[in-house]
């Protein structure tokens, strides 16, 4: 093993480690992937980039007053962002991240609502669900394969 591998080893044990001691739950990526007892993703291409039960739970527990069809448009928009570039939708997630999801929905008078739906909570961090991932699979559209801590 090279001194380069084993040197990135180290790093991302310290991170995982500082991680931990910052009250972030660690999980190694293959023990959640499909097919796994702790699975959380359901991509077996591993083109998916959400935990998504995690994030449908985090619109659910933060915005316990937005009716599901808008926590659904959240989550839509949140995992199917807009932007023509990958910077520009991370960008846009960025912002959604901060500043909460821009929803619609139908009130029970019939009437249509706007809400901004949180996805985090700065006000009181421990209300947010964190967790580290190392060694976190991703393929890409054309077939690369990433993998590193998220």
């Amino acid at each position: 093993m090279s001194s380069r591998r084993i040197a990135a080893l180290d790093v991302e044990e310290a991170a995982l480690a500082w991680l931990a001691g910052s009250g972030f739950a660690v999980a190694h990526g293959p023990e959640i992937a499909i097919g796994q007892p702790g699975a959380e993703r359901s991509d077996p291409t591993y083109r998916d980039v959400v935990l998504e039960w995690r994030l449908r739970e985090a619109l659910v527990r933060l915005n316990p007053d937005l009716p599901r069809e808008a926590l659904d448009d959240a989550f839509r928009k949140i995992v199917r962002a807009d932007g023509v570039s990958l910077i520009e939708r991370n960008r846009a997630v960025h912002r959604m991240l901060v500043d909460g999801v821009m929803v619609e929905y139908r009130r029970a008078d019939g009437l249509i609502a706007g809400a901004q739906a949180r996805v985090l909570d700065f006000e009181d961090p421990d209300n947010n669900d964190w967790l580290a991932v190392n060694q976190f699979t991703v393929v890409g559209p054309q077939g690369q394969n990433r993998r590193g801590t998220s």
